[in-house]
């Protein structure tokens, strides 16, 4: 019987979920009933999770409790932060000293789903916080437990406690607005990654990072850095047409522009536009800032001359790189905290599938010789 073939699994519907909308026609995301502009300035982090892991926002009982189980899960075993110090030594990308670390977060613990969901969240900005400052020849910080999430990020890589209402409160915003918009986007490749594995009743831990794995590959999750060379390459604004012409001569792919969903804009680049001219306003480098929006001009304007029939348009990468550079993130950082927002989204996709899921198993199409013999070694021709 004659298959269709669908590569890469394009415009297959492999299963039903509750947690995100993701409509590229018309450049919409929706997380769990709330359009994506909508929650994602505005809840905490912590208010996002129960969202995803629940199905409604939390009352004030509710994300009392939720922030309480978080932060009681900061501290990492001692055998993790022992394989983070090797790793350090060896100077292992950060993405694969986070994926090796997740692995051994079920040490000591007996399996329990919702306890391995709480874990994983929270142990990401100890991790990658920790193993940062571990590359930079400084010792792990203490966790703490009297901040928010975006908090303790912040506070586990750079040791700077933020104030309500003040200055620092600003760059905790920008990033939980950052964690939250790209904390779930459909059947990506990483979460189909975890779900998959999630469906043969694996554990979370394994799933998790399983997920991580798909997304330090360059094509998912790999591109944020990128996104920001260009602006720095250009430096100045009478430079950018002529770089950005000569790239698009040269058949280059313009990063940070383009996306295989979104027909129209991102709408993730929206939300992160507006929080970095919020963020930028006080902190970080204005004249980069002003730069880099018009690079993006300058690009959009050109990508609709030298490619007209291809919607290319700003995508999460270009605000993300603008964005967590302004945090003072180093690029090899730019993927982990990727990770930090989207491991959410990974287990809120692994319990739906534990719960409500088949086995995901799908066929391939055999292309291969049928009518082959075998032959000893010795009558084999050399």
């Amino acid at each position: 019987m004659i298959r269709e073939i669908r590569e890469g699994l394009e415009g297959v519907v492999a299963a039903s979920t509750r947690l995100s909308l993701v409509d590229g026609a018309a450049g919409r995301l929706v997380f769990a009933g709330y359009l994506a502009e909508e929650i994602a300035p505005r809840a905490s982090f912590e208010e996002m999770a129960h969202l995803l892991w629940t199905g409604r926002l939390p009352s004030v009982a509710e994300l009392e409790t939720l922030t309480s189980a978080l932060a009681s899960r900061r501290r990492l075993p001692a055998a993790t932060v022992l394989l983070m110090r090797e790793a350090a030594r060896h100077r292992t990308p950060a993405m694969d000293a986070l994926r090796m670390a997740v692995s051994t977060l079920s040490l000591g613990r007996a399996e329990n789903d919702q306890e391995d969901a709480w874990t994983l969240v929270a142990a990401f900005p100890a991790i990658i916080g920790g193993y940062w400052r571990l590359r930079q020849g400084l010792e792990p910080l203490d966790v703490r437990d009297d901040l928010s999430h975006a908090e303790h990020f912040l506070h586990q890589i750079f040791n700077v406690e933020t104030s309500a209402g003040g200055v620092g409160r600003e760059r905790a915003r920008a990033l939980e607005t950052y964690l939250n918009t790209v904390s779930d986007h459909g059947f990506n490749a990483s979460t189909f990654a975890a779900r998959v594995i999630a469906s043969t009743h694996s554990d979370l831990v394994s799933a998790i990072t399983g997920a991580i794995g798909a997304l330090k590959g360059p094509l998912h999750g790999g591109a944020p850095g990128p996104a920001l060379e260009m602006v720095f390459e250009i430096g100045k604004p009478e430079r950018a047409e002529a770089v950005i012409l000569d790239k698009l001569k040269r058949g280059e792919r313009l990063m940070g522009f383009g996306h295989r969903v979104y027909k129209v804009r991102d709408p993730r680049a929206d939300i992160l536009a507006a929080a970095a001219e919020r963020f930028y306003t006080t902190e970080g480098d204005r004249e980069l800032y002003q730069l880099a929006l018009f690079v993006e001009k300058t690009a959009l304007r050109l990508l609709a001359k030298e490619r007209p029939g291809r919607p290319l348009h700003t995508n999460v990468e270009f605000y993300t790189a603008l964005l967590l550079h302004g945090l003072g993130l180093p690029p090899e950082l730019f993927t982990p905290t990727f990770a930090a927002g989207r491991v959410l989204g990974w287990s809120a996709h692994c319990l739906e599938q534990l719960h409500q899921g088949r086995l995901i198993r799908p066929e391939s199409v055999y292309n291969g010789p049928t009518e082959q013999r075998f032959q000893a070694l010795s009558q084999r021709a050399s």
